[in-house]
């Protein structure tokens, strides 16, 4: 069974940091694409960070560029989320997820199909 925790959220001011941890289960962190999008209320899902361990290749939204930083940890099948500069914009439930079904055929970060529980993230101007 597929399973993503993530976790790590909280409140900050403007400017501050949060690292965003997921631990996984059910598949591995190598052999497929993982990743993070968040949702704000009242917006659309955006993907906002992916990492394809297997090709070496990182995929970052325009709207975090810059400010967040991803990496993996394959042998635990852990991923973490380094958010640097956070404006209040950044406020919004975090997921990990991953391309598992069709990996990579949208392209990096193009098709997340499993997540699991979000952790909030709120920055205060």
């Amino acid at each position: 069974e597929v399973q993503l925790q993530a976790s790590g959220g909280g409140s900050v001011p403007a400017g501050g940091s949060l690292t965003l941890s997921c631990q996984g289960s059910g598949f591995s962190f190598y052999e497929y694409p993982v990743g993070w999008f968040r949702q704000a209320p009242g917006k659309e899902r955006e993907a906002i960070s992916c990492i394809d361990s297997q090709n070496d290749e990182t995929f970052y939204a325009d709207s975090v560029k810059g400010r967040f930083t991803i990496s993996v940890d394959n042998a635990k099948d852990r991923l973490y989320l380094q958010m640097d500069g956070l404006r209040p914009e950044d406020t919004a439930v975090y997921y990990c997820a991953a391309d598992l079904l069709t990996p990579l055929a949208r392209g990096l970060c193009g098709d997340l199909d499993h997540w699991g529980k979000g952790t909030q993230v709120t920055v205060s101007s």
